[in-house]
């Protein structure tokens, strides 16, 4: 069964690589319907391309190819002619809304809370979520789930490997501190 609930993940949280591969794996389990635009892809791979010059842009287009191939009805569209009609602190954020409401998003998952005001999202139900908010939401739903996420994620690092300590560590520099907390208390499995 597919999930009803709708998360629309801004360009903040699919760089660094680390916190997008994670909801990429929650993505997949249908616990909830992860959306992004071709606007949102094309601000993450500015951002990497900004601070790693050793990656190129098609690499970075596999990735975004790879992301909308294994998530079922990703990539929202249709949503441009919303833009002008929305307010929010900074104009360049207006499409992330427009495609939150347009995908019938619950939740846009950001690090830049404070550019997504509460008095600006309310009126369509939408709701900002800082990553670690969200993540702890997910493991009270399903920690299961979410475990054997990280669980997997863990396990596909082999260029190093990282041990369940290091791959916490990871976490935690993403600005994921209740989560890694969290995590923590299923190390054995992890």
């Amino acid at each position: 069964m597919f999930a009803t609930f709708t998360a629309l993940y801004d360009s903040c949280v699919l760089y660094p690589a680390p916190l997008r591969d994670l909801l990429m794996r929650l993505a997949m389990t249908d616990l909830f319907r992860a959306r992004w635009s071709r606007d949102i892809h094309e601000e993450w791979i500015r951002s990497v391309l900004r601070d790693r010059p050793d990656l190129t842009r098609e690499r970075l287009e596999r990735t975004r190819d790879l992301m909308d191939a294994h998530v079922r009805d990703c990539v929202v569209s249709g949503y441009e002619s919303l833009i002008p009609g929305l307010q929010l602190p900074d104009e360049d954020d207006r499409h992330v809304l427009a495609a939150a409401v347009k995908a019938g998003a619950s939740v846009i998952v950001t690090y830049n809370v404070a550019d997504y005001p509460e008095a600006a999202l309310s009126r369509f139900g939408i709701e900002a979520q800082h990553p670690d908010v969200f993540l702890t939401h997910l493991l009270d739903l399903a920690p299961g789930a979410v475990v054997a996420a990280a669980r997997d994620q863990r396990a596909a690092l082999r260029n190093p490997p990282l041990s369940v300590e290091d791959f916490l560590d990871a976490l935690a520099r993403q600005q994921l501190a209740e989560t890694v907390k969290r995590l923590g208390e299923f190390a054995a499995l992890l």
